[in-house]
């Protein structure tokens, strides 16, 4: 990591009240000392917005009933905030990124990025044209082993890769009366054109990206929504072709009763394998081909350099979702400062690139349901 400078003065749209992601957001910017939370528009009115700032210790005059008044009063301060964390439903992201780059503020903004293919062009072009940093928190690329992961497969370690199978299992969304949580993710007008594919989705489809580096030719997809009612897909699955050969699976659901936070993934090459798996985050499984299998464990040893940059605490001691949203958090301020300094670093932080590809992957997986699982190419 480069070296610290003083903390960045950071502003949250969304995430107050009840809001789950808003409060793993605050705690893994806080983690590393690299943010300092100075402003936020909290919730979708006024009053909730400013009850939830104070709550949050924040000064009244700067926890603003929505999210243009912070933009407005903190691009105005001497003192204002330089990056806006965006946590809202799906819908907010598009309005409040692009009005967030057009005003020179850095973003870090959740998944997914935003409803369709030519909202995410026209934010790129935006965020391009201002040199904004621009995150998006796929934090299961912030895991130390992942990041492990990453380097075997790139370094050649598992030789070409032939095949890949990312699962992302929830049960959650099993009845169809889970509360407000459920009731944004299951509604078109917020969450956007996909349910569990844009939710979990998205993050099984980078984290085959972030650690093979492949690239999707075609898919083949069947999307369903078992609950009665919904309108959104609960459960889809997925064929992949990918450029130079490669094949890969891809099934998520919501609607597997016992499951809870259950992504996985597998890397099958000419040489060997990997496997990882994201309620057992600290251990990464290795097979050589006529070899004896290997465990590499978080912080333990034959780790690379990126597995340890990301590492805090001893082997041992678990280090899990929170801090692998911290990594991320940290590779973004560490960009900041550098590109403050004149300096260009390699990072691994997912980009807006990530997020323009993530909404893509979903155009193309919808279009192949519509056409009842034919290919549809990249």
């Amino acid at each position: 990591m480069s070296d610290y400078q003083r903390p960045l003065r950071l502003a949250m749209v969304g995430g107050g009240k009840d809001a789950f992601i808003g409060a793993v957001h605050r705690h893994a910017a806080a983690l590393d000392g690299r943010y300092q939370l100075v402003a936020g528009a909290l919730s979708s009115t006024p009053e909730r917005s400013k009850a939830s700032g104070a709550a949050l210790g924040l000064p009244a005059e700067r926890s603003y009933g929505t999210w243009e008044e912070l933009l407005a009063s903190e691009k105005g301060r001497e003192d204002g905030a330089e990056v806006i964390s965006i946590v809202t439903p799906n819908h907010m992201h598009f309005p409040v990124a692009l009005a967030a780059v057009q005003a020179g503020f850095h973003v870090i903004c959740d998944k997914p990025l935003v409803h369709t293919l030519a909202q995410a062009h026209e934010l790129q072009a935006a965020a391009e044209q201002t040199q904004s940093v621009f995150a998006v928190t796929y934090n299961y690329s912030g895991y130390p082993l992942v990041r492990q992961a990453r380097e075997m497969v790139r370094g050649g370690q598992l030789g070409t890769v032939r095949k890949v199978i990312a699962e992302y299992h929830q049960g959650w969304l099993a009845a169809g009366s889970e509360g407000k949580q459920a009731d944004w993710r299951t509604d078109p007008a917020r969450s956007g054109p996909a349910g569990a594919l844009g939710d979990i989705g998205t993050h099984a489809e980078q984290l085959i990206s972030f650690v093979t580096g492949l690239e999707m030719a075609a898919v083949a997809a069947d999307l369903t929504h078992f609950v009665a009612g919904r309108a959104l897909d609960d459960d889809a699955s997925m064929l992949l072709r990918f450029e130079g050969g490669a094949k890969g699976i891809l099934t998520v659901s919501q609607i597997e009763i016992g499951r809870e936070n259950d992504l996985r993934l597998s890397v099958f090459g000419t040489k060997g394998s990997l496997s990882w798996r994201q309620e057992d985050p600290n251990m990464l499984v290795y097979d050589q081909l006529d070899a004896p299998r290997q465990l590499l464990t978080r912080g333990g040893p034959g780790l690379g350099a990126a597995a340890t940059a990301a590492t805090r605490l001893p082997a041992g001691h678990p280090e899990a979702f929170i801090e692998a949203f911290a990594n991320i958090y940290s590779d973004v301020a560490d960009d900041i400062w550098a590109r403050q300094r004149g300096e260009n670093i390699e990072t691994l932080y997912p980009t807006l690139q990530d997020g323009v590809q993530g909404v893509a992957f979903v155009e193309k997986v919808l279009e192949s349901a519509g056409m009842d699982g034919m290919w549809a190419k990249f």
